[in-house]
C-alpha cells in the first residue's frame, strides 16, 4: 500500500511538472538579441558548395583551396555571420571530393545544388568550370571559379565568378626572365590536365616570337604518376636550356628534384598552378635557382597580406599559406558581403551583382588590393612574379594583366 503511494505521489509530480513548462511557468531561454539589443529570429544556415581534388596526385593543392574557404567560413561565423534582408544567417560549406576529374565535378554540383540548394559552389580547376558551365546558369548557382584560365569567361556564362589573374599575362615576363640567364632552348614537361594543356598552348608562339626554340613535348599525368624520371630524362635528352614545367605543387617539384638529379642546370618556367614557397617543402631553394614563378603571398608586406599570413598561421598550426589559401579566403568574404548588399542567399545572379557593388577593396585590409570584377566576370586584381636566384627570393615582377 505504501509502496502504491509513493508511485502515485511521483506520477503527480511529473503531471504537475509537465502542466507548468506547457504554460509557460518554467524556465525558458532568453531571445536572441542583436547588438542594437532587440530581439531576432534564430539563425539560419546557408549552404556554400565545393568540388575539388581531395584524393589523388592533387590531394594537397585541393585541400589547400578548401583550407582557405574554411578559414573563411570560420572567421565570419565566429563574428556573427551575415546580416541578410534583417535575418542573420551562418554559413555552412559542404566539400566534395572530384578527383580532378570534370564528370565528377558536375555530378558534385548537381548533388549540392539539389540536396543542399547551394547558391554558390567553388571549384579549383578549369575543366571543372567548364562541366559546370554547361548547366549552372540553368539551375541557378554560381560557379566560384578558383582558375587561371581566361577561356572560362569567352563562353559567356553569365554566373561565372574568376578568382584568380589570369595566366596569359605571365609567359612573356618569365620567358624573357629565364632566356636572359639560361637560354633559348626550353624542352615541355607539363601536366595532361586541361589547365596544363591550355597554358602550354599559350605559352608556346609566346617563347618563338621572342626567338625561342621547342625542343620536344613530354607531357605527363601529375595527378597520377609518381615518378618523372623517364619524361624528364627523355626531355633532357633534347638538351634544353629551360624546362617549362606544372601542376600542383608538389609534383612540379618532384619534376624540378628528378631534374637536378639527372645534372640539369638550366632555368624552370613555372605555371601558376605550382607555388614556389610549397615546393621549397620538398625540393631545397638552392635546386630552385633559376625557376621563375608567382611570386608568394608571404612575400608581401601590405597590411592585409600581412594580417592574413599570421592569422593562417594559427589556423593551420604554423603552415605557411599560399595564394590558394588566400585567394579562396578573399572570395568567400567577397561572396557573404555580396549577399548582405543583395538581400537574397538564394538568387545567384543578384548575389554576384551584390558582389560586384563591394569593390574597391584596400589592400590596408585585404589581403591584395581589388578593383572590381570585370565586365567578363572576373576579379581585378593585381598580379606578380618571381625568380629564384642563388637560393634566395629575387626581386619582384610586377605582371600585366590583360583582363
Amino acid at each position: 500500500m505504501l509502496e502504491r503511494r509513493r508511485y502515485l505521489v511521483v506520477f503527480l509530480v511529473i503531471l504537475l511538472s509537465l502542466v507548468l513548462a506547457a504554460s509557460g511557468c518554467g524556465t525558458a531561454k532568453p531571445a536572441a538579441t542583436n547588438q542594437g539589443g532587440s530581439s531576432t529570429a534564430a539563425a539560419k544556415v546557408v549552404n556554400i558548395g565545393y568540388s575539388g581534388p581531395l584524393s589523388g596526385g592533387a590531394a594537397l593543392y585541393g585541400q589547400d583551396t578548401l583550407n582557405g574557404l574554411k578559414m573563411g567560413v570560420e572567421e565570419i561565423n565566429h563574428g556573427g555571420g551575415i546580416t541578410v534582408a534583417g535575418q542573420k544567417y551562418t554559413l555552412n560549406l559542404i566539400a566534395l571530393d572530384d578527383q580532378y576529374l570534370p564528370n565528377m565535378t558536375a555530378t558534385n554540383a548537381r548533388r549540392l545544388r539539389t540536396e543542399n540548394k547551394a547558391p554558390v559552389i567553388f571549384t579549383p580547376h578549369s575543366g571543372g568550370v567548364f562541366a559546370m558551365q554547361q548547366f549552372n546558369q540553368e539551375e541557378g548557382f554560381l560557379i566560384g571559379a578558383y582558375t587561371s584560365e581566361p577561356k572560362i569567361l569567352e563562353t559567356g556564362n553569365k554566373l561565372t565568378y574568376r578568382i584568380p589573374p589570369p595566366y596569359d599575362g605571365y609567359p612573356e615576363p618569365f620567358s624573357k626572365a629565364v632566356m636572359e640567364k639560361y637560354g633559348k632552348r626550353v624542352a615541355l614537361v607539363p601536366g595532361t590536365h586541361q589547365y596544363a594543356k591550355d597554358w602550354t598552348k599559350v605559352f608556346v608562339p609566346v617563347w618563338e616570337k621572342l626567338g625561342g626554340t621547342v625542343t620536344g613535348d613530354f607531357a605527363v599525368d601529375y595527378n597520377k604518376e609518381t615518378d618523372f624520371y623517364t619524361y624528364v630524362s627523355k626531355a633532357l635528352a633534347t638538351k634544353p636550356d629551360v624546362l617549362f614545367v606544372g601542376g600542383a605543387s608538389k609534383p612540379t617539384a618532384m619534376v624540378v628534384k628528378q631534374a637536378r638529379e639527372l645534372g640539369f642546370k638550366g632555368g624552370f618556367i613555372l605555371m601558376d598552378q605550382a607555388k614556389l614557397e610549397q615546393m621549397a617543402q620538398t625540393v631545397p631553394m638552392d635546386q630552385l635557382n633559376g625557376a621563375v614563378g608567382v611570386r608568394p603571398v608571404i612575400q608581401f608586406d601590405n597590411p592585409g597580406a600581412k594580417k592574413f599570413v599570421e592569422a593562417y598561421k594559427k589556423f593551420k598550426n604554423g603552415e605557411d599559406p599560399a595564394w590558394e589559401q588566400a585567394w579562396h579566403y578573399t572570395a568567400i568574404k567577397v561572396v557573404a558581403k555580396g549577399m548582405e548588399k543583395a538581400g537574397t542567399v538564394e538568387d545567384a545572379a543578384k548575389i554576384f551583382e551584390g558582389m560586384k557593388q563591394i569593390f574597391p577593396l584596400n589592400a590596408n585590409d585585404w589581403v591584395a588590393e581589388i578593383k572590381g570584377i570585370s565586365a567578363k566576370g572576373g576579379m581585378l586584381g593585381e598580379a606578380h612574379g618571381i625568380m629564384v636566384i642563388d637560393g634566395k627570393y629575387g626581386p619582384d615582377m610586377p605582371i600585366t594583366l590583360k583582363d
